[in-house]
C-alpha cells in the first residue's frame, strides 16, 4: 500500500501539475472560455487510463498459467521502461514545461475546436498511461503469494489515496496556498521508484522464468524464508515497498544489481547536472584587439 500510494502521488502530481499550468495560463492569457475543453481532454484520457487499467487485470484471465505468466513478466519488463524514461525526462525537461505547454495551447488555441481537448488529452494521458501500466505490474509483484494467489486491495487503496492525495496538491498550489520544492520531491521519488522499478523488473523475469521463457527458476541466490517469513510484518513490508523475494534466483538477483546500480548512478548525475550552476563565459574578444597587442 505504501509504495502504491508513493507510485499514485508522484505520477498523480505530475499530471495534476500539467492541468494546472495549462489552466492557469489560459485564465492569465484571459482565455477562460477554453476551460472546459482542457477539461473535456483530462476526462478522455482518465477513461482511457481505466480502460486500460481494467485489460490488464481482466485481459489474461482464462489464459493458461504459462501464458499469464509470460504476459506479466513482459509487461512488468516494459513498465519499467516506462518508468525509467519517465523518471529521467521529468529529471531533465521539469524547468522547461510550462513554457513547453503554454507553446502548445498557443498553437492549439490558433487551431481547430478539438485542439486543446488533443493537448489536454495527450499530455495527461501520457501520465495516465504510464501510472496505469506500473501500478498495475508494481501490484501483481506486491501481491503474490506463495501460493500465487493475489490480493490487491491494499495496494489498489494506496493508489488511489496517493493520486487523490495529488489532486489536492495540485489544487492547493494553483491556488496559490502550498509551495512545493518540487526539484526535491521529484529527486527523492524518482530515487525510491528506481527501487520499486527494480523489484518489479526482477519478479518480471521470475514470471518468465516460470513461463520457462528463461531457464533457472530452481537455481536460488539465497533463501532466507526462515529468517525472514513472506507471511510476517517484515517480509510483507519488504515486499510491499521494494517487491524483496526471500528466495531469489541467481538470475533475478543479477537483473537487481544490473538494474539499479546503473541507474541510480545515471539519475543523480543527471540532477546533480540540472543543479549545477551555469557558467558565465567570458565575452569574444574583437580580433582587432586581440592583434593590437
Amino acid at each position: 500500500m505504501l509504495a502504491n500510494y508513493l507510485i499514485g502521488l508522484r505520477e498523480g502530481l505530475e499530471a495534476s501539475l500539467v492541468v494546472v499550468i495549462l489552466v492557469a495560463y489560459l485564465v492569465r492569457s484571459d482565455r477562460r472560455r477554453l476551460i472546459p475543453r482542457i477539461w473535456a481532454g483530462v476526462a478522455v484520457a482518465v477513461g482511457v487510463s481505466m480502460a486500460f487499467g481494467a485489460l490488464l487485470t481482466f485481459g489474461p484471465r482464462g489464459l493458461s498459467f504459462e501464458a499469464q505468466e509470460a504476459i506479466s513478466g513482459s509487461l512488468s519488463i516494459v513498465a519499467v521502461g516506462f518508468v525509467t524514461w519517465m523518471v529521467f525526462w521529468m529529471a531533465r525537461s521539469a524547468r522547461g514545461l510550462s513554457s513547453e505547454l503554454r507553446g502548445r495551447i498557443d498553437r492549439a488555441a490558433d487551431g481547430g475546436r478539438a485542439s486543446l481537448v488533443v493537448v489536454a488529452m495527450l499530455a495527461v494521458g501520457r501520465e495516465g498511461l504510464e501510472t496505469a501500466l506500473f501500478l498495475w505490474a508494481a501490484t501483481q509483484a506486491a501481491t503474490r503469494t506463495t501460493q500465487g494467489t493475489t490480493s490487491a486491495e491494499g495496494p489498489l487503496a494506496g493508489a488511489a489515496l496517493g493520486i487523490l492525495t495529488a489532486v489536492g496538491l495540485g489544487y492547493l498550489i494553483y491556488r496559490g496556498v502550498l509551495r512545493l520544492n518540487l526539484s526535491k520531491f521529484f529527486t527523492w521519488t524518482g530515487a525510491f521508484l528506481i527501487l520499486i522499478a527494480a523489484g518489479v523488473v526482477a519478479y518480471g523475469v521470475h514470471d518468465l522464468q516460470e513461463a520457462r521463457i528463461l531457464p533457472g527458476v530452481n537455481n536460488l541466490a539465497f533463501d532466507v524464508s526462515g529468517t525472514i517469513a513472506p507471511t510476517s510484518w517484515l517480509g510483507t513490508l519488504l515486499k510491499g515497498t521494494l517487491n524483496f523475494s526471500p528466495a531469489t534466483t541467481w538470475l533475478e538477483a543479477a537483473v537487481w544489481v544490473a538494474y539499479v546500480v546503473p541507474v541510480m548512478f545515471w539519475f543523480f548525475r543527471r540532477i546533480r547536472q540540472n543543479n549545477a550552476p551555469a557558467t558565465p563565459t567570458a565575452p569574444a574578444v574583437p580580433a582587432s584587439a586581440s592583434s593590437a597587442g
